[in-house]
C-alpha cells in the first residue's frame, strides 16, 4: 500500500546496519532534501520496537543482521507497522533471497554498494508504491546475466546498477505467461 504524503514533509527512514555502514549512510541520506533518519540499529531484534517509537515510512535492512536476520525483521513490520515500507540490502546474490524478501512483504531488494542516489530513489520510489529490484540480484535470481539489455534485466534504465521495477507477474521484467496447454488423452480428457 503507497503511503500518502503532502509535498514537502521528508520521508522518516529507519536504517539497520550491522557492519559499521549506518552511520556513514545515515549521514549521507540526511543531506538528501526529503530525507530523515529517525533510527538505525545494528540487531534485527531491535528493529521493530523501534519502528514502533519512530514510525518511519521506510525501513532499510540488511539482508544478514544479527538476531533476526533482515527478512524476518521486514515479515514483522509488515504485520506490526504495516504503513512502514521495506528496502533489503544484501552484499551478494543468492538465489532465492529475492523471492523471500518479497515473500516477507518488502518492496525492494538493493545491492550495499549501490551509490546513495540511488538508494535515496529507491527509497522514493518504493513509497510511491513501486517495487524496486536491483537488475544484478533480478538476474541472480532468475540465474542469468546482470548486464544491461541481458535476460533477467528488462525494465532498467540501461545503466549498470540502475534499480528495474517488477513486472506485473512479480518477477523482474517480465509479464505474465499464458498457462500451458494441457495434452488431451484419445478419450478428450486432460
Amino acid at each position: 500500500m503507497p503511503h500518502d504524503r503532502r509535498s514537502g514533509k521528508s520521508v522518516r527512514v529507519l536504517l539497520a546496519e550491522d557492519q559499521g555502514m549506518s552511520g556513514p549512510l545515515a549521514l549521507l541520506l540526511g543531506m538528501e532534501e526529503d530525507m530523515d533518519v529517525v533510527a538505525q540499529v545494528a540487531a534485527g531484534d531491535a528493529v521493530v520496537d523501534s519502528a514502533l517509537v519512530t514510525r518511519p515510512d521506510v525501513a532499510v535492512l540488511d539482508v544478514e543482521l544479527p538476531g533476526l536476520s533482515g527478512l524476518d525483521a521486514a515479515a514483522l513490520l509488515r504485520d506490526e507497522v504495516p504503513g512502514c515500507r521495506v528496502l533489503i540490502m544484501t552484499t551478494f546474490a543468492r538465489p532465492g533471497a529475492l523471492r523471500r524478501a518479497l515473500e516477507a512483504g518488502a518492496a525492494g531488494f538493493l545491492v550495499k554498494d549501490a551509490p546513495v542516489a540511488e538508494l535515496a530513489d529507491a527509497i522514493r520510489r518504493v513509497l510511491r508504491g513501486e517495487t524496486v529490484v536491483d537488475p544484478a540480484l533480478a538476474a541472480a535470481e532468475s540465474g542469468t546475466t546482470g548486464a544491461s539489455g541481458a535476460p533477467g534485466a528488462a525494465g532498467t534504465s540501461g545503466m549498470p546498477g540502475a534499480a528495474a521495477t517488477l513486472g506485473a507477474a512479480g518477477a523482474p521484467g517480465t509479464e505474465p505467461s499464458p498457462p500451458a496447454p494441457r495434452e488431451r488423452d484419445g478419450r478428450g480428457r486432460t
